[in-house]
């Protein structure tokens, strides 16, 4: 690999040419490697997607917002607008106008994170080549395919794909700004970081300490002016990042969904208390006073796998929702009695937890193996992704972490060795930005909750994969000079191959060979570059070439060994973005892989195949994703299913919904295979106290609603109290229950064709003429 400078060049414009040849600037190889390492990101990312599998709770209201503009705009969960996710909305948008193309299928939603991972991949190269060369953007792209939590990334319908390539727009809009000082494209960066906020909320703004330090040190620009052109550029970005926010507090309630996650209704309060502090709750943060409804569930709150836990009893198989709060959020929202669908959200406790289905919660019961599973936060047996040092976790480093070493002596060099140059270098610059976002967010995730999600990891690939890039050929230059300095590449690789091995090394049962392969290749590279001087003699240079490829190897070889693994069926990637093993059983010498992560839990009649979905509790994971929510594994509604709902929908009249059922995963099915105006109960934790026991009797006294779907302690509302089983925790949702299994007239299974199944759901006709 020739490379002389870190400098970029000025490109040359020349006519039209080919577009797999290279710019007259750059080395030959360089375009068609670009689009050799393109291609084979859009293989990776696309590949086996007509297999793809719904994330169920994203991909009820991806449908709802192709059934009306409204519940686009304001990312409804359900067909009938009401209620919202307990997210924003943005990065749905691209699911939501897929499906309008293509129809809703599960390949239609994962089709956009495709093209956002292709997209990220260039914006990428753009912004390393800029910084440090082609032969850094190019080591830059092929570190990022090759980890494992970006392949995994963009193959799944969630919101970090998104997210992930805002902060990259945002990263090359900061870097034109720092180079020239100018504040067009400083403002854009705020743009890029508002539509990120849209897609991740307050996850996106950790992304600033980097992009501001790097304008406010290096833009050649007067301080007075650089410090005023961040104040338009955060105002810019602040309104950007607010304008939902504003435009759902602005509108009436009656005339938009309820907010789930909270209890006043307030989109405010979702974003700033139920999706951050919540996350904090082990710094001793609270949310109680932001208006989280999960401030009121036990545990205090962590999010998603982690706050689930404070529910359980230290026993396997404990009373479920015990410990959950008696708070009742029956009174508030009082104010919106008046909303018009009298929605109500999903009824879960978290996304782990969501994925037990019955199978997970029997009667409001765990077992022992699915109370572990509770306990780990729910992810791929990920026991070690809580405390401060998950990050080093065999869960989150297999598939995010293998550059640690690398990225780390690449960070330290880059500053040390260019002190004394005048503030503007921009090579500085590079490394002080990178390092700042590696460091911030590694920070922000060993501090917070991770519970089980392994895609939120792919903003920490995107510096380890800058930094591999530019240090590799800042550390390559300095072993062609000679001198103490020639001596870092060798020992980096040395590190980086020590620690690869040692990762692979914990899967002892997955690729035996790799940890030995590893340590050959790193010990090769150093015993190549250590002796030999590029510079002295042709032997010598021929010698540091073949010893750079082989450091390359060393540290490239086990991330590309997990990464091509979406190739294997038994190891492909899974709901939570892991790709290859994520958990290791040393006791046994297992590993967890995940397809061992996809049991169809839940079943169109509301029972659960206990065996496998035991089996797949046992294995680590829980769950999967295609089952789960009542979909079969075709996909379509069961036979018992499509009976129940053409009998509701038979005697629907003029009745506004289908029926009313006891949680979001009960009213799932529904929704994603027909559309049908199905209203769940209860909020995403079971625990939204919306609508109140006085507003649904409000909806089935105006005819609005004839029939309700209860549950057998279904999915985690029994969990927190939100659902029908039995619970010491009093929500809106268990007095709606009560009230409908002591008013309303039972409808035997028999009269729509079904089959009775005691313990799982019943179905109940209220109102006039019941």
């Amino acid at each position: 690999m020739a490379t002389t400078v870190l400098h970029p060049t000025a490109p040359v414009r020349a006519g039209r040419r080919a577009p797999w040849k290279s710019p007259v600037d750059q080395p030959a190889y360089a375009r068609p490697a670009l689009l050799f390492i393109t291609v084979l990101a859009a293989v990776l990312y696309v590949w086996g997607i007509d297999h793809s599998q719904y994330h169920t709770f994203y991909a009820n209201a991806a449908r709802s917002m192709t059934e009306s503009w409204k519940a686009f705009f304001f990312g409804s969960f359900d067909p009938g607008n009401s209620i919202t996710l307990d997210k924003l909305p943005g990065f749905l948008w691209p699911q939501a106008l897929s499906a309008r193309i293509f129809g809703f299928h599960p390949w239609a939603l994962t089709l956009p994170q495709v093209l956002e991972g292709v997209a990220s991949l260039l914006v990428l190269h753009r912004l390393v080549r800029r910084w440090a060369g082609v032969n850094a953007a190019l080591i830059a792209d092929t570190a990022f395919l090759v980890t494992p939590v970006a392949v995994g990334l963009f193959r799944t319908a969630v919101e970090d794909p998104a997210f992930t390539l805002c902060v990259l727009l945002a990263a090359e809009a900061a870097q034109r700004a720092a180079r020239d000082g100018r504040l067009r494209p400083l403002v854009a960066c705020g743009v890029w970081v508002g539509v990120g906020f849209q897609a991740k909320m307050l996850e996106a703004w950790a992304v600033l300490p980097a992009l501001a330090l790097v304008y406010l040190v290096t833009a050649p620009v007067t301080l007075r002016k650089r410090l005023a052109h961040l104040g338009v550029a955060a105002a810019v970005m602040t309104a950007v990042s607010v304008s939902w926010m504003l435009a759902v507090t602005l509108t009436p309630a009656k005339d938009r969904p309820y907010v789930d996650g909270t209890t006043n209704n307030s989109a405010f309060s979702m974003v700033v208390g139920y999706n951050f502090l919540n996350r904090f709750s082990s710094l001793g943060i609270s949310a109680a006073s932001t208006g989280s409804v999960s401030a009121t569930q036990g545990g205090g709150g962590g999010h998603r796998g982690e706050r689930t836990t404070g529910g359980l009893s230290g026993q396997a198989g404990g009373q479920a929702g015990s410990q959950a709060s008696g708070r009742t959020g029956g009174q508030a929202g009082g104010a919106d009695s008046t909303h018009r669908g009298l929605g109500t959200s999903s009824g879960s406790g978290s996304y782990a937890h969501r994925r037990l289905g019955t199978a997970g919660v029997q009667n409001g019961q765990f077992t022992g193996a699915q109370a572990a599973v509770a306990r780990q936060g729910g992810g791929g047996g990920g026991g070690d992704q809580n405390g401060w040092s998950k990050m080093f976790g065999t869960s989150l480093a297999s598939q995010t972490g293998w550059l640690y070493p690398i990225a780390a002596i690449s960070v330290i060099c880059g500053l040390l060795w260019r002190r004394g140059r005048p503030r503007t270098d921009g090579i500085r610059g590079g490394f002080l930005m990178w390092g700042t976002w590696l460091a911030t967010y590694f920070l922000v995730f060993s501090a917070g909750s991770v519970g089980g999600h392994t895609y939120y990891m792919g903003v920490i690939a995107v510096p380890l994969a800058a930094l591999t890039g530019g240090g590799v050929v800042q550390m390559w230059r300095a072993h062609r000079a000679g001198g103490r300095r020639a001596w870092v590449l060798p020992g980096a690789v040395a590190a980086t191959a020590a620690w690869s091995a040692y990762l692979a090394g914990q899967f002892s049962s997955f690729l035996p060979w790799l940890a030995p392969l590893v340590g050959v290749l790193g010990l090769t590279a150093v015993a190549l570059l250590a002796p030999a001087r590029p510079t002295r003699t042709p032997t010598g240079g021929r010698l540091a070439l073949a010893g750079l490829a082989a450091a390359l190897a060393a540290v490239l070889i086990a991330p590309g060994a997990w990464a091509v693994q979406v190739f294997n069926p038994a190891y492909g990637s899974t709901g939570m973005g892991a790709v290859g093993p994520s958990g290791t059983n040393r006791g046994h010498g297992s590993v967890t892989s995940a397809s061992g992560r996809r049991g169809q839990v839940l079943w169109g009649d509301g029972t659960a195949r206990a065996g496998a979905a035991t089996a797949a509790v046992g294995r680590g994971g829980g769950a999967g994703f295609g089952g789960f929510g009542g979909m079969d594994a075709s996909g379509e509604l069961t036979a018992s299913q499509r009976k129940l709902l053409h009998y509701t929908t038979a005697h629907q009249g003029s009745a506004e919904y289908v029926f009313a059922t006891t949680g979001w995963n009960s009213a799932s099915p529904y929704i994603l295979a027909t559309g049908a105006r199905v209203l769940p109960l209860g909020g995403f934790s079971g625990r939204v106290p919306f609508p109140t026991e006085a507003q649904f009797r409000q909806l089935v006294a105006s005819g609005k609603l004839h029939y309700v779907l209860v549950g057998g302690g279904r999915g985690m509302g029994a969990f927190f109290g939100g659902g029908s089983g039995t619970t010491s925790a009093s929500t809106a949702t268990t007095q709606i229950t009560s009230w409908v299994q002591s008013t309303c007239t039972p409808v035997p299974a028999s009269t729509y064709g079904g089959t009775d199944v005691a313990g799982t759901q019943a179905l109940y006709r209220c109102g006039t003429g019941q």
